[in-house]
């Protein structure tokens, strides 16, 4: 298929990008390359892409109206899945205005865009940060989620309603996956395994918020493109059991879906940094801290759904993981 991906210079849209070149499919991928982390790891990311056959790279912002029509004009991809966003959600306190224009304006311009070109199926990011507060463990797409505790949560939540919207009017076949804390090789430096790595190596403290007493659902990467590609291949479609007197949040009478998109494993903290202690044989100087604004105490995914309807199944260990990221990090960094 020709498939158009926003946000192949990230870490979750390279990997994916890889996947579907490696099977066959022609990759439109979009992205400004952005200095929100380093420049070059996602440059160093691109380069792998444009090394495959079926590779084309549009330089820019989805945000940029004039760029995206003219995009979608020129390549008329068949599949869309949108990764690019401003992520993180200490950032979004700082910087609250690059979250409205790449996560609101910037996904309308997708809609926008996959309805006038006739897309087949857009796939989007939401996040597990949509939860806010929620104890009520595991976190399932079927209650409400209508309290976030941070902006970056807000915009998120609004894309899902803004997709459900474009799905009503439009038929516009839309499914939302709610990403829980991804890492692997490649990964983003602005997350705590990839920071941890590299205070550890250089014999620096590491910031363990909410004293390392909080638990999360860490995700393989390859895990979670895995689930990405079989959702992307299995087209959004109405529900035909929708009961508009009990709406359920995660479906619609509309080719609307969401799924949560997870290990189904929480991981407390410190086992985490324990089992990345072992793999870097260091042992890392912990500044223990409060739980910082805007941050979630547990995250823990229901899958079910995805399982039921994609037989997804995440299969790798943390510790797996982690040794596979300091392979890479060791590799890349020449350390």
């Amino acid at each position: 298929m020709k498939i158009l991906i926003t946000g192949t210079a990230g870490f979750i849209g390279s990997t994916l990008a890889l996947k579907l070149l490696e099977r066959g499919d022609e990759v439109i991928g979009v992205d400004n390359v952005n200095d929100y982390y380093d420049v070059n790891l996602k440059l160093a990311r691109l380069e792998r892409l444009k090394a495959r056959d079926g590779f084309t790279d549009v330089r820019g912002s989805i945000e940029d109206r004039a760029l995206m029509e003219e995009t979608f004009r020129n390549y008329q991809p068949q599949r869309v899945v949108n990764l690019a966003a401003q992520a993180g959600v200490r950032y979004s306190l700082e910087n609250p205005h690059a979250y409205i224009d790449a996560n609101i304006v910037g996904f309308t311009n997708i809609l926008e865009n996959c309805r006038h070109s006739g897309v087949e199926h857009l796939v989007y990011a939401s996040t597990s940060s949509v939860y806010g507060n929620h104890t009520n463990m595991p976190f399932s797409v079927h209650e409400s989620v209508d309290h976030p505790v941070s902006l970056y949560a807000a915009t998120k939540k609004a894309n899902e309603l803004m997709a459900h919207t474009y799905s009503h009017l439009f038929q516009l076949p839309t499914t939302g996956l709610r990403f829980f804390t991804v890492y692997g090789p490649w990964g983003r430096p602005d997350m705590a395994l990839f920071l941890f790595t590299r205070n550890i190596l250089a014999g620096l403290p590491i910031d363990v918020f909410n004293y390392g007493r909080h638990k999360r659902d860490f995700t393989f990467v390859d895990d979670i493109v895995e689930g990405v590609v079989r959702t992307l291949d299995k087209v959004a479609t109405a529900d035909e059991s929708w009961d508009s007197n009990k709406p359920d949040p995660a479906t619609s009478s509309a080719p609307f879906r969401i799924y949560n998109i997870g290990n189904n494993q929480p991981i407390e903290l410190e086992h985490y940094i324990s089992t990345l202690e072992s793999c870097l044989n260091r042992t890392a100087i912990k500044n223990l801290l409060p739980l910082q604004p805007g941050d979630v105490p547990d995250t823990y995914a229901d899958v079910s759904d995805l399982v039921r309807d994609v037989n997804y199944k995440p299969d790798t260990s943390v510790e797996e993981g982690i040794g596979r990221f300091v392979d890479w990090y060791r590799d890349y960094y020449k350390v």
